[in-house]
């Protein structure tokens, strides 16, 4: 673990900052190619990306000093500790805002930031275990149990690498997300998609992890990670009904469409129609 990655006339730039300025511009990359295959000025992805990472950080600061209100201390106020839910919530307000400032199609925006977002996600995550910063999982004897002894939150104990978990599964969803995009779906058909895996896979390295239950036996953290699901899958049937009373729709106009050429009330024509009496 290296909390800190170097440092400059006695300014250490720390392994959590840069993993998240990294996270951001890879972000900001993809989002404007996506941005690009859609029609879209990629200016307007990077300047989303943008501020949806910095209300996206005062929105993990702001939920992460709520959680920890009883025992609020200055070391609260530094720049470790940040509530990735909160962080989801502030960029989904700045983006909201973006998207009605620049008036870009929502549903069109949504799908393409799936994708991205659970990249960014992964190399976040990844700077979260390099830095040590305590979101590791419990004791394990596995043979990749690790310790951290020089992290910001060390343990000699062999712990789940929980932040590396995490990172592998929103790198899976993140390829399933790119697959699904190159079949064009319906609109928030990703959305619902992302929804959905991400909150299982956060549901499921909860178990792992060193968060205290709050409710059911649940942590915090699965809680909304239910939500997620439940929200994905609403979502989802809401999507399947909507492409499916439109292609009854099509369907219905299609074959109400009746053939109006003009018959000739005298009956077909023969040879002896052409003959003359005299």
């Amino acid at each position: 673990m290296q909390p800190v990655l170097f440092s400059i006339l006695g300014f250490e730039v720390q392994t959590y900052g840069v993993s998240k300025a990294a996270a951001a511009v890879v972000a900001a990359l993809l989002l404007g190619r996506a941005f690009r295959q859609r029609g879209l000025k990629k200016e307007d992805a990077h300047d989303l990306v943008l501020w949806a990472t910095v209300w996206g950080f005062v929105g993990a600061k702001i939920y992460y000093l709520a959680e920890n209100l009883p025992n609020l201390t200055w070391h609260h106020l530094g720049g470790m500790g940040f509530t990735w839910y909160g962080g989801l919530l502030g960029g989904i307000a700045a983006a909201a805002v973006m998207m009605w400032r620049r008036h870009l199609p929502a549903a069109t925006v949504a799908d393409a930031a799936m994708m991205p977002l659970s990249v960014a996600y992964a190399i976040g995550r990844v700077g979260c275990w390099l830095s040590g910063d305590g979101t590791y999982g419990k004791p394990t004897s596995l043979p990749w149990g690790m310790t951290v002894t020089h992290g910001v939150v060390p343990t000699e104990i062999a712990v789940h690498p929980t932040q590396l978990y995490e990172a592998v599964a929103a790198l899976g969803i993140a390829a399933l997300l790119w697959a699904l995009s190159r079949r064009r779906p319906a609109p928030w058909t990703v959305v619902a998609s992302y929804l959905v895996l991400s909150g299982s896979a956060r549901f499921a390295v909860e178990f792992l992890r060193i968060n205290d239950p709050v409710i059911l036996g649940l942590t915090q953290p699965q809680l909304w990670a239910v939500a997620s699901i439940v929200a994905g899958l609403v979502l989802g049937v809401a999507v399947m009904r909507g492409a499916r009373s439109s292609a009854q729709s099509g369907t219905g106009e299609s074959s109400s469409k009746v053939d109006t050429t003009p018959v000739d009330s005298s009956g077909p024509r023969t040879h002896t129609d052409n003959v003359t009496t005299h």
